[in-house]
């Protein structure tokens, strides 16, 4: 008999134990991902890592001609239109999209906390952008138009931000794994995919997109520990709930 219960508990403890770790888990990994872009920002303001952002740039370019990316023109038509999913217009009509729909779902306040998740980034990328005040690559030619600053990348950041804290929450409306990682692993691919395109389009160097990656990480891990810690609190509603019409 003493058998029989001591394995029920124990596996009974283990979700407990699991959801206490979580958030520790999570604000370490916030930590890491802030420690990466303060790393990476230090090196740009000291001028210290330029000479590999130079390489990497010259490595996706034909050394005859820095105007002519790599690869047949389908490739560049392409990558044109990927970078498009991470700018201003694309990821502000998602997110209206989702607010919309969570609105008419009835979950006014997670709608609220959403756009105050996604804003906050995209004003948090441009606050230091105008701080640090990077030039744009003069190395090789844009192969689309840009007019701010380069450091970090707002592609690469607001598309983290975006994709990342609308993929939970749209996996959090499911409970089978294998949806979950099929969603974030979707956000996770367009965020990489969109941060990648801007370097080989020529108008961010690496180290750019490598920041806006951590921080726009760090922002939405946080924003999700903080949005879990508001449900529990009954501020925000469950993606899974159901509320009646």
């Amino acid at each position: 008999m003493l058998q029989r219960i001591v394995p029920r508990s124990m596996s009974a403890l283990r979700p407990r134990a699991l959801s206490e770790l979580a958030p520790l888990l999570t604000l370490f990994l916030v930590a890491a991902a802030l420690f990466g872009f303060v790393e990476i920002a230090g090196e740009v303001i000291e001028g210290e890592n330029h000479a590999l952002d130079e390489a990497i740039l010259r490595v996706l370019r034909n050394p005859a001609d820095l105007a002519d990316p790599v690869g047949p023109a389908w490739l560049e038509k392409a990558i044109r239109d990927l970078t498009a999913l991470g700018s201003v217009t694309v990821l502000t009509l998602l997110t209206v999209v989702v607010l919309g729909y969570l609105v008419i779902d009835g979950k006014r306040a997670a709608a609220l906390f959403v756009l105050v998740s996604v804003a906050g980034g995209a004003l948090l990328v441009d606050g230091l952008k105008l701080v640090i005040a990077r030039p744009r690559p003069d190395l090789v030619a844009h192969l689309v138009d840009v007019s701010t600053y380069s450091f970090p990348s707002g592609h690469a950041t607001a598309s983290a931000v975006t994709f990342l804290t609308l993929g939970v929450l749209i996996a959090r409306t499911h409970s089978r794994r294998r949806v979950k990682a099929y969603v974030i692993g979707t956000a996770v691919a367009l965020t990489l995919a969109i941060g990648a395109s801007r370097v080989y389009l020529g108008v961010h160097w690496p180290s750019d997109v490598l920041a806006g990656w951590c921080l726009g990480a760090a922002w939405a891990m946080l924003c999700w520990q903080i949005g879990l810690w508001l449900q529990r609190r009954g501020k925000i509603e469950r993606p899974a709930e159901h509320d009646p019409a």
